[in-house]
């Protein structure tokens, strides 16, 4: 049997070719693992700093000082005088370097995806538990949501049908709308899983205890507009935050996939998700009264400009 450090060297041989890690060129772009990670603090940070990614990351100035001024070079990165330290620069990623870092965060988040996507739901579970432990007892500072009562994940085979049952059950329940309603969303649904795509378009569900309790997709409404649909949380698990969550995890996204804004169409009587929308950032655009789902309404749509 192996003894600690040959199974930790022998554990880090596989998982760094598990993720692609070991290419000169990472995510089968242009940049090594080195800039990507780079790429990845500035895209992150609030005001980061060269000093502030050199320290965390463990990079020799010089060397992270030549990374910066290819990404200069090319116009991916500018610097502005900190408000706060006239000798320090802050760093932030242009809107080409938004562009160009977009769709490699997508790319690396559908390769996760594909890796968790072998195995089961409690398997995952166990894979992340495991990570964390690893994490944790290394010294790794305790994550920001680590107290959260829920999980929140992307979808995974057999959500969309928890969806659109969930959808049409508690909305003839609450609202008593009748099976268009049903119909509608199922034909979202279907949009999105029968053709979305990963780098543009995402889903996530909202678990407690193992069990499916909210939802939300963003999708493409056009090249610079994203549309937030059928976000939902269960009566059991509100008042936990779940909606906010969701509502932000989206907004994230959109951003980092390079959209300009995102919008969202509801109806008034949705007081709970207006009060997420209007506390995200959501303006009102516009509002016309119908009659839809066996009930007079009026619609409203939604637009947060980034």
């Amino acid at each position: 049997m192996p003894g600690p450090v040959d199974a930790v060297r022998a554990f880090n041989r596989f998982y760094t070719q598990q993720i692609g890690a070991l290419g000169e060129h990472h995510l089968r772009s242009a940049f090594s693992l080195t800039e990507m990670r780079v790429l990845y603090e500035l895209a992150h940070r609030d005001a980061p700093t060269a000093s502030g990614v050199g320290r965390d990351l463990g990079l020799d100035a010089g060397y992270l000082s030549r990374i910066l001024r290819r990404f200069e070079a090319r116009a991916l990165v500018a610097r502005t005088p900190s408000p706060a330290d006239a000798r320090q620069s802050v760093l932030r990623l242009t809107k080409k370097g938004r562009a160009a870092f977009a769709p490699l965060e997508a790319r690396a988040r559908a390769d996760v995806e594909a890796l968790l996507g072998r195995l089961d739901a409690g398997a995952q579970r166990q894979v992340v538990g495991a990570m964390d432990t690893i994490a944790r007892l290394l010294g790794a500072p305790e994550p920001a949501r680590a107290a959260e009562p829920y999980l929140l994940r992307t979808h995974q085979p057999g959500d969309m049908g928890w969806v659109i049952h969930r959808h049409a059950v508690l909305y003839a329940r609450e609202y008593g709308w009748d099976p268009t309603f049903e119909a509608l969303v199922a034909r979202i649904v279907a949009d999105y899983a029968g053709n979305h795509d990963p780098r543009r378009e995402a889903a996530w569900i909202a678990e407690v205890d193992g069990q499916p309790m909210g939802c939300v997709l963003c999708v493409r409404k056009d090249d610079d507009t994203a549309q937030l649909r059928i976000l939902l949380v269960d009566p059991a698990a509100r008042g936990l935050g779940i909606g906010a969550r969701l509502v932000s995890e989206c907004l994230t996204f959109a951003r980092r996939a390079g959209y300009q804004r995102i919008v969202l169409w509801t109806n008034d009587v949705l007081t709970a998700a207006r009060r997420i929308y209007q506390a995200a950032g959501f303006r009102l655009t516009g509002e016309e009264p119908h009659r839809s789902f066996g009930r007079d309404l009026v619609s409203q749509t939604w637009q947060l400009d980034f």
